[in-house]
């Protein structure tokens, strides 16, 4: 059945001044020199002036200071032009020049310190390897890493502030475009995702002079001749210089139908899926020979991807252990002392893939729970020792599980494991639970940082755990890992449901 509404045309535009007219022209005033699409390609630009001006200054100040002659200065040109190289390459390489990644300042400054370090890395190793490093001053480059850093930081800061100014107050500068909808729910008012759509036009500066309506499926030839008439009729001789479709992709067949009869308009055409299916143009995808696959769930890590992260969980776990040996060994002597029992309490815990270890913990309590029914602690429990509530108000009972890291059945960061009894009411409570078992369990975690530790009284203390859980797996990054193990020191001094 047709529409009983205008069949063509969504909206007209004013014949003469107005002040709708006015208004936009204001706007349009007040309006940045630059397309919200350009931000990719000059932000690496921005990078490249930052870096080069640290550089210089770094190299000037050592010169001033007598330590460095002055043609060091003109290295420091050379030398910012190679940092800027691998560290650019790095970001680009993760897609974090992208504006949505840029407004995501947390992500940012985490990718700028693993890109920053890495490049000094990867850069003073190579030129050490090759006995050139003797031309290049170590405490030039010191205070050129330092004060790079900073800068790139705060230069971050700023994008990140500017490009939320520009999307809230509509600065952007774009094209006049055509929006041609497809009325997925066949009625009057546009569906949640158009309506986000038009927006999203909006807000970064395309200015929608017209809309039109996709013809709805089954529509005869005649009508979708009239649509396609009136779309080219409108375009010709304008100042438009897009046309944008907004359709679902189940819809491809007449998309593709629809878009070769605009081919005689010289303007770009672009699609922006819509509808349920939509979902898949937003995942993770991958060429696999002449075939697109999409990522629909992260897989394991990558071999590369799981080496790196064993080799940082031997390393700093082995690092920790030797260091604080002398307070294990007096701890373990305060515990024989204080209460009888055993020094450790061992209890089975689910760990990668569901299969099951024994967890190391300094013993707390009075009793030795590890069965079908476990009752979780509380503050103040009579089952704690004396030492034991001072213990694990530091989180000093879970150094053992140093232990566990050592040995591959837990890892450094990842999602704490709970008791077997526990995993399966909690199983039953939030459906994608067992979604936490595609990586090691953490001594550590997203959620742990952000306050969620202690017991889960709550369904809706568990569903937040869950939701930090999955929200790293699907995140991960050895740089996410290092702002963990960075951030869980500050957590552990708050002492937040530590008992």
């Amino acid at each position: 059945m047709l529409h009983t509404r205008h069949p063509v045309s969504l909206a007209k535009q004013p014949d003469g001044p107005s002040a709708l007219g006015m208004a936009e022209q204001l706007r349009d005033d007040r309006k940045w020199p630059i397309h919200y699409e350009s931000v990719e390609s000059l932000v690496p630009v921005a990078d490249t002036v930052t870096i080069a001006i640290v550089s210089i200054l770094s190299g000037l100040l050592y010169h001033l200071e007598g330590w460095e002659p002055a043609s060091y200065i003109s290295k420091s040109c050379g030398l910012a032009i190679l940092v800027s190289a691998l560290f650019i390459s790095l970001l680009k390489i993760r897609g974090m020049y992208r504006p949505t990644e840029l407004l995501a300042l947390p992500h940012q400054i985490r990718a700028v310190c693993w890109a920053w370090i890495t490049a000094f890395l990867v850069l003073f190793g190579a030129l050490f390897a090759l006995k050139i490093g003797s031309e290049i001053s170590r405490g030039a480059s010191v205070l050129f890493g330092l004060l790079g850093l900073v800068a790139l930081i705060v230069h971050r800061r700023i994008i990140g502030y500017l490009l939320a100014r520009g999307l809230a107050e509509k600065r952007f500068s774009g094209r006049n475009v055509v929006l041609i909808i497809d009325d997925l729910n066949n009625s009057d008012d546009l569906s949640s995702d158009e309506a986000s759509m038009s927006q999203a036009l909006m807000d970064t500066g395309f200015r929608v002079r017209r809309r039109f309506l996709f013809p709805e499926p089954g529509a005869d030839a005649s009508r979708q001749r009239t649509i396609i008439a009136s779309v080219i009729d409108y375009v010709r001789g304008s100042d438009i210089e897009e046309i944008i479709v907004g359709a679902s992709p189940d819809r491809w067949p007449d998309l593709r139908n629809f878009v070769a009869e605009l081919r005689v308009l010289p303007f770009p055409v672009s699609f922006v899926p819509l509808g349920a299916a939509s979902e898949m143009f937003k995942r993770p995808r991958h060429e696999l020979g002449e075939a697109v696959c999409v990522e629909l769930q992260r897989g394991l890590l990558s071999s590369f991807e799981h080496a790196a992260k064993r080799s940082i969980d031997l390393f700093f776990a082995g690092l920790a252990f030797v260091a604080l040996l002398p307070l294990l060994a007096v701890v373990a002597v305060a515990i024989k002392l204080d209460s009888p029992g055993p020094v450790l309490f061992r209890q089975q815990r689910c760990g990668f893939n569901g299969k099951g270890f024994l967890i190391y913990k300094f013993r707390t309590m009075s009793v030795l729970e590890d069965g079908p029914s476990i009752v979780q602690a509380t503050a103040g429990d009579r089952r704690f020792t004396r030492l034991g509530t001072w213990l694990r108000r530091t989180s000093i009972d879970e150094l053992p599980q140093l232990i566990n890291v050592l040995n591959g059945s837990m890892s450094l960061v990842g999602p704490r494991p709970h008791a077997v009894a526990h995993d399966g009411e909690f199983d039953k409570i939030v459906g994608n639970y067992a979604f936490r078992r595609r990586v090691k369990p953490g001594l550590t975690g997203w959620a742990q940082v952000h306050g969620c530790r202690g017991p889960t009284p709550t369904a809706a203390s568990i569903e937040q755990r869950v939701e930090y859980d999955l929200w790293y797996i699907d995140n991960w990054s050895l740089s996410l890992d290092i702002a963990i193990l960075l951030r869980t020191p500050i957590e552990l001094i708050r002492g937040h449901n530590a008992y």
